[in-house]
């Protein structure tokens, strides 16, 4: 049994997507050119880190508009399942980026905490404005399609990160501008790379788990297999694989041995029970049952092929 989706509003949403992503990439741009600028002119070496930062972002976006792009491309002989996954790996690629860049600023926070420089700080406070609206407006862009979707959930923190960066870089040269306190820039710098290591870690699992074909956290195995197995008709339920393609496919393959040798229209109307069941209270939208009849095999719930 097949399940009907709408093609063209998804279509017309990943659409939504690209273009959202390419307008963030472009902003991103600017304010890393302008950070490099700054930063020199100013001799700010905040400035200049949080520029290195919006610059990983840069490649960040560029991954995963290019993987929202792939995502879209049929399938064909060669690649039967397209690039369903293109996404998911960006999100791990973006996850790993995030968790280095957080190590670096943590090493570059503690030489500041060492040795605090004096700096110029009107072209910092400026410029970390300038950044925190471009950063926000990139943010408020990406936010909805967050929630659902890994890659652009990847794309989402960066740059959520990157905001709150220069959060920190405004917030320091406002300090050391009317106060002269030069640690607290390093301290929020520091507090910022924590943070951005735990959203960088869950992300980093989440994906990993996808491309590793685990168990999506939501699927109890044994209590789908103790449902399918109180049909009539159903003897046993063995050889059991449940995995996520992709955000938007979970597939489940198993072997299903028969009380008795059924016909094939018997077998389609128990086919089409199976993926009610599964599809309803279990999200999963890809059923592969193989039929069988006194087979000589192992009947345990998952076996390691």
């Amino acid at each position: 049994m097949s399940h009907e989706h709408s093609h063209n509003h998804a279509h017309a949403h990943n659409d939504l997507k690209g273009r959202n992503l390419l307008i963030s990439i472009v902003l991103n741009i600017v304010i890393t050119a302008s950070q490099i600028i700054g930063g020199l002119v100013s001799g700010s070496l905040a400035l200049l880190s949080d520029a290195l930062h919006n610059f990983s972002d840069v490649l960040s976006l560029i991954v995963s508009y290019v993987a929202n792009k792939l995502s879209k491309k049929q399938a064909s002989i060669d690649r039967t399942f397209g690039y369903k996954r293109a996404e998911i790996l960006a999100a791990f690629i973006n996850a790993s980026t995030l968790i280095i860049v957080a190590i670096l600023l943590i090493i570059e926070a503690i030489k500041r905490f060492q040795h605090p420089e004096e700096i110029k700080t009107g072209l910092v406070i400026w410029l970390s404005l300038i950044a925190i609206i471009a950063n926000g407006a990139s943010v408020l862009l990406l936010k909805k399609d967050s929630e659902s979707n890994m890659n652009m959930r990847s794309a989402y923190l960066h740059l959520l990160t990157d905001m709150l960066a220069s959060v920190a870089v405004l917030i320091g040269g406002l300090l050391m501008k009317y106060y002269q306190i030069f640690w607290v820039d390093s301290a929020l710098t520091l507090a910022i790379a924590i943070y951005l290591i735990y959203m960088g870690y869950d992300l980093l699992k989440s994906s990993t788990k996808v491309l590793m074909l685990f168990t999506p956290d939501h699927v109890p195995i044994q209590k789908i297999v103790n449902e399918i197995s109180a049909f009539d008709a159903i003897k046993n339920v063995h050889h059991v694989h449940v995995w996520q393609l992709n955000e938007d496919e979970v597939h489940l393959e198993a072997h299903i041995d028969f009380q008795e040798d059924i016909t094939l229209s018997q077998f389609d109307e128990v086919l089409h029970n199976i993926e009610d069941l599964v599809l309803i209270r279990y999200h999963i939208n890809h059923v592969n049952i193989q039929p069988e009849f006194r087979k000589s095999d192992d009947k345990h719930i998952i076996v390691q092929d």
